[in-house]
């Protein structure tokens, strides 16, 4: 953060004035001063949508073009540069073979673990079902879920919190250029993939694939560094990349490996990272990204294919594997797009529902299942809550289909139906979410008769706006093509009963894949990476086009009541998340208005003790600071000269880099940019660092480090122009400058995230240490 030194508010049960929102139109009276000093110490407050976060920091994705920098690449050869780019794609290679091969481990181990879950659960039902006591087949199955679910929960809520969900919009704020404490530390890697497959395996309304994104990006943020910082070991290579922009650059590229090896789709998965996350994008990017993705499809189906004893067959498209479309299948007629345009719109309707009881289940966690104890106790109860529901849809549905020669279902179970049938429900209901959609896919008209898909649709849909947001590693993919494919191939049957039986666009298979872009085009909002990621997945590019139409529909549908799934949480967090544009009806803001002001400024020559005491002073956590010409004793702003950041000052500090007097020159030895990456990125804290008496009344030269080139702004310059050139170049400041070119106001990201517009107009959310 920036120094701010604006007033700051905050909400409690007794401030009816930290209920309210400023409107800057006019509503609001004229009390409010956002240029009031904060004197009072802000304090812990419970959620509030009207609120932004303080504790979230910006990451430095503008490289900083001070001496040390413009030396080391001078000093470099063409060939050198040659050999960086190289060791890129050497990188986004490592990238991509790693994201696979734990793409294969979640899928062998949830393979295995729902194997024997399910097995047992099955051999248990089938001994009870005809003496009787089927009672104890449904505890065992509450209880192997809520075991399973147990030991993922307490990995999660007690070794790393931040391993909890999806882990997507986390990325998307990394990507953003937001720092989110340990989102790319190995620990969270590891309690993700374990997480992720005790999920899975017990039973919850989950899939994988959104860990597996995540799981992709920590995988670049390790191998990028060539080293970890969690097992403090330092391999000494790829150190040129150890600064921020790099980073940001690989995380993009892990995020899309993640993608690949859980859809099968290499296309999807670049689109995805340029949809949904990345702040940068260039051409060279795009092909780096792309060659990471193909190469974790290719580790992930050529591991599977071994495991599997098929070497060389390499046709599984990813975790998920939807299977091909046939040609029969693969077919729609024009009259048949109003149709799908209307599923578009049902499914943003039953998207936005979805988001909207998300958000307040969400907020009641936030407010009352915070302890740990308790987040493990919800996620055991929500995984025996699915068991018992899932046991009762089975146990009275008398949906019985005859078992054909070619029959596919993995646990199919007869119960109570006759010899040489099976339980229809058992197979959405009794087998993992990937299968399930599978079956919803491919299985034969008359399958399912629209009881049970109506039933299963409405349980279903219950159980994973339950589940998504518990402690627990999980995604939202899969359970969202369930509903879909559920309640789209429903529609399907209601089409065949008044038209002829025989008619081609009433195959239910097909309106279940509309139905499920539909529904998770809803609840996510994303359109042209899901389409492809879709018809990747599913071998069909006949529906491109429909898919698209029935995705867009879905997002403008539901974006009129709420955001998608993974904006709101990311606003449940009140971080200051930049969109791509400014806030319509903002013109009318400049620069001087929405900035930080007084600023903290350095002089070119400034004295040890000055620097020590800003940088140790506990009111503020300023990061940037303008470096002027002079300061005078009456606080009139200075000519900018450059700026620095806190971290360069405390390498400065760490190695001792001053002089006893102003006049003197440098006596210590030289330093480069390698000194200042060895410290990236974890810092050293100030106040670890030690600074005798003696050593406070000398004076550090900051001319050669500082970057001499920091973007600024007038200070009559429009919001939506600061927005802009702030988003478009991924800055963490922005000086404002009056027509001498003197520093009069800071620009951050949380100067400009906290305008939005609400229902009343444009809106100032209120800044708070939550």
């Amino acid at each position: 953060m920036a120094n701010i030194s604006k007033k700051v508010s905050w909400s409690g049960r007794g401030d009816d004035r930290g209920e309210r929102t400023p409107l800057l139109n006019g509503a609001e009276d004229g009390k409010y001063n956002r240029h009031d000093i904060v004197r009072s110490r802000l304090k812990e407050i419970p959620h509030n949508a009207k609120l932004l976060s303080l504790k979230y920091e910006s990451l430095d994705y503008d490289n900083s073009e001070n001496q040390l920098f413009l030396e080391e690449e001078r000093r470099m050869s063409h060939m050198g540069f040659r050999c960086l780019e190289t060791r890129r794609w050497v990188i986004c290679g490592l990238i991509g073979f790693l994201t696979g091969l734990i793409a294969c481990l979640i899928d062998i181990a949830v393979e295995k673990l729902a194997g024997y879950k399910y097995s047992a659960v099955k051999q248990n039902i089938e001994k009870f079902t005809e003496f009787g006591g089927l009672s104890i087949s449904l505890i065992l199955w509450a209880v192997l879920n809520s075991a399973f679910v147990m030991v993922g929960a307490i990995a999660v809520a007690f070794f790393e919190p931040i391993a909890a969900g999806s882990g997507i919009p986390q990325i998307k704020c990394y990507l953003n250029g937001v720092k989110i404490p340990r989102v790319v530390r190995l620990k969270t890697l590891a309690i993700k993939v374990f997480g992720v497959i005790c999920s899975v395996a017990g039973g919850l309304a989950v899939g994988k694939e959104g860990p597996m994104i995540h799981s992709g990006a920590v995988v670049a943020a390790g191998v990028s560094q060539g080293r970890s910082t969690s097992l403090k070991k330092d391999f000494k290579i790829f150190e040129y990349f150890r600064r921020d922009t790099e980073k940001r650059d690989f995380v993009s590229a892990g995020a899309a490996a993640g993608v690949s090896a859980a859809f099968g789709a290499p296309v999807g998965g670049v689109l995805f990272s340029l949809e949904e996350g990345a702040s940068f994008w260039n051409q060279m990017l795009t092909w780096r990204i792309f060659f990471a993705s193909m190469i974790s499809t290719f580790t992930l189906n050529f591991f599977l294919s071994i495991y599997h004893g098929k070497p060389g067959e390499l046709s599984s498209p990813g975790l998920i594997n939807f299977g091909r479309f046939d040609s029969d299948s693969v077919q729609y007629n024009l009259y048949e797009i109003p149709l799908f345009i209307i599923m578009g719109a049902l499914g943003g309707v039953l998207g936005a529902l979805f988001n909207v009881i998300n958000y307040w289940l969400t907020i009641f966690r936030i407010r009352y299942i915070h302890r740990p104890c308790l987040q493990v106790m919800e996620a055991m109860l929500v995984a025996a809550v699915t068991a018992t529901i899932s046991f009762a849809m089975i146990y009275f549905s008398n949906d019985c289909q005859p078992l054909g020669q070619d029959n596919t279902e993995e646990y199919s179970l007869q119960l109570f139906c006759a010899d040489g049938e099976y339980n229809s429900m058992a197979t959405a209901f009794f087998n993992t979410p990937e299968r399930s959609v599978r079956s919803l896919f491919h299985n034969p008209p008359g399958s399912y008769n629209p009881l049970t898909l109506g039933v299963f649709t409405l349980a279903y849909f219950v159980l994973a706006v339950w589940t998504y947001g518990l402690t627990v590693s999980a995604g939202v993919f899969i359970p969202s093509l369930l509903i879909g494919a559920a309640w789209g191939r429903l529609f399907g049957i209601l089409l065949s009963t008044i038209t002829s039986s025989q008619s081609i666009w009433a195959d239910p298979g097909k309106y279940a894949l509309i139905g499920a872009a539909a529904q998770l085009g809803g609840i996510v909002r994303m359109t042209l990476s899901l389409t492809v990621i879709l018809v990747e997945a599913t071998g069909s590019v006949t529906y491109g086009f429909p898919i698209m139409l029935v995705l867009m529909t879905a997002k403008i549908v539901g974006d009129y009541f709420i955001e998608g799934l993974y904006d709101v949480h990311i606003k449940l967090q009140s971080v200051p998340f930049l969109h791509w544009e400014a806030p319509p009806t903002s013109h009318w803001l400049t620069a001087r208005e929405v900035m930080s002001s007084p600023v903290t400024c350095f002089n070119r020559v400034e004295k040890v003790g000055r620097i020590v005491d800003v940088l140790s002073n506990t009111s503020t956590n300023h990061n940037g600071f303008p470096v002027v010409a002079h300061t005078t004793e009456n606080d009139e702003p200075g000519k900018i000269c450059g700026l620095i950041l806190r971290s360069q000052l405390i390498v400065l500090l760490k190695h001792k880099v001053f002089v006893e007097r102003a006049s003197s020159r440098l006596s210590h030895r030289k330093l480069q940019l390698k000194d200042f990456r060895d410290a990236y990125p974890r810092f050293p804290p100030i106040q670890s660092i030690h600074v005798s008496q003696d050593e406070r009344e000398c004076m550090m030269d900051l001319t050669e480090f500082m970057n001499p080139t920091p973007y600024t702004v007038p200070q009559e310059t429009s919001l939506p122009r600061v927005f802009k050139l702030f988003r478009a170049l991924g800055l963490r400041h922005l000086v404002v400058v009056d027509n001498e070119n003197r520093v009069v106001g800071l620009v951050t990201r949380k100067d400009l995230a906290r305008y939005h517009l609400g229902k009343d107009g444009l809106e100032e959310l209120h800044l708070a240490q939550t």
